[in-house]
């Protein structure tokens, strides 16, 4: 069985330029005022939405472990 990610956004960081939908149009959704939301908050890990995190301007997609609470994105320093 795989791992399963919690994936949030922190809409107070979000600046809307939609990159996470270019690379994860599965994972993530724009609303009205260009704000970004996960499509579902825990999902099956996958690259889309990791890529997504990874391109997003801002870093306002935090994916962390559902099982756990450990971080997967963006890593502890």
């Amino acid at each position: 069985m795989g791992d399963r990610w919690q994936v949030e956004v922190d809409r107070g960081v979000c600046i809307g330029s939609g990159m996470c939908v270019n690379h994860a149009p599965d994972a993530f959704t724009l609303d009205s005022a260009r704000q970004s939301h996960p499509r579902t908050p825990e999902t099956d890990a996958n690259e889309p939405t990791l890529t997504a995190a990874e391109g997003c301007p801002v870093e306002a997609i935090l994916i962390t472990l559902a099982a756990t609470g450990e971080p997967v994105f963006p890593p502890e320093d």
